[in-house]
């Protein structure tokens, strides 16, 4: 189960790493102490390290990761679209009205809408939190994962769009994320920014070929 407190068990998903390249152990850079390399976080670690060094997540400050603390919408935005490595310069303007050009998310939250990983509108609320429902839909299509076309997990709290479902569905297909419990996904329930990380981290060892594994051991 996916725990929302700091013993939440983070290494039950089976990974299938379709490419593995070790790297030496001085080329990973961990400056991150509020993470433990052992127990339940030692996955935790392994994907915050990985996605560190590519630049894809960053820290709240330059020694904590905060990875049980929510992750805002424009943090979301950032970390998917390094992770995608889509253009954020040269981008068009998706018209929110709070994301101005100068916010500090403009180009990666324009990058997913030009991408259609996320839908135009008056406003994203780059400082909303994430939800669950949300982070399956940003994966499947960012990442083009094979949607589901029928859904078999026993969750009674699916949500009443059945497209959101699948797209729930999907990310439990891939095995990157399952439950809160036996019969609930908590669609509504904020992501942690521990739990983003170890999605991406999953996802980017399902998809790509050259995502390389950096040995911090």
């Amino acid at each position: 189960m996916e725990k929302v407190h700091k013993a939440w068990a983070l290494a039950t998903a089976a990974v299938v790493v379709p490419c593995v390249v070790a790297m030496p152990a001085e080329a990973a850079t961990m400056p991150f102490t509020d993470i433990k390399n052992s127990g339940s976080e030692a996955e935790l670690y392994k994907a915050v390290s990985e996605l560190y060094n590519q630049g894809i997540v960053f820290g709240t400050t330059s020694t904590t990761f905060s990875p049980y603390q929510n992750l805002t919408r424009g943090e979301a935005a950032y970390f998917l679209a390094k992770a995608l490595k889509l253009e954020t310069k040269n981008v068009v303007n998706p018209g929110f009205s709070d994301v101005p050009t100068s916010h500090q998310y403009y180009g990666h939250i324009a990058a997913l809408a030009e991408k259609g990983i996320i839908q135009k509108g008056t406003n994203y609320n780059p400082n909303h939190f994430i939800k669950r429902s949300q982070m399956a839909k940003m994966l499947t299509v960012g990442f083009d994962l094979q949607q589901a076309t029928t859904l078999s997990a026993p969750f009674l709290d699916f949500t009443k769009d059945n497209e959101t479902n699948r797209y729930i569905q999907t990310l439990l297909n891939y095995e990157i994320t399952q439950g809160t419990s036996a019969t609930t996904f908590s669609p509504y329930t904020d992501v942690r920014r521990g739990q983003m990380a170890l999605f991406i981290y999953r996802t980017l060892q399902k998809t790509e070929d050259d995502f390389f594994i950096i040995s911090v051991e």
